[in-house]
């Protein structure tokens, strides 16, 4: 059988940054940083050695798109790469 994983990111009712996997089963897993899909362990590696709690958002994002490009085929760019933040200021 198939099925889909997802990351889900969010604000919980305290304020705080939330990043949960979905899994196929049901299961769900919270995370500070997490990949999944193809090559996902090396990208989980990278993380764990790069992640730290009190990066800055232009850091965190530099080390999002490094991520990505561990395991992306092809050029990356503002065509087939998106960004997006989860922000606590304005809830968005």
């Amino acid at each position: 059988p198939f099925g889909v994983s997802l990351l889900v990111a969010g604000i919980d009712g305290d304020g705080v940054p939330r990043l949960f996997q979905v899994d196929p089963s049901g299961a769900y897993f919270g995370w500070k940083a997490t990949a999944i899909g193809k090559n996902y362990v090396n990208a989980k590696n990278f993380l764990e050695k790069r992640f730290q709690d009190d990066m800055e958002l232009e850091d965190a994002i530099h080390t999002a798109l490094l991520t990505l490009r561990e395991g992306f085929e092809g050029e990356m760019n503002g065509h087939n790469i998106e960004v997006g933040v989860v922000s606590k200021s304005d809830g968005k």
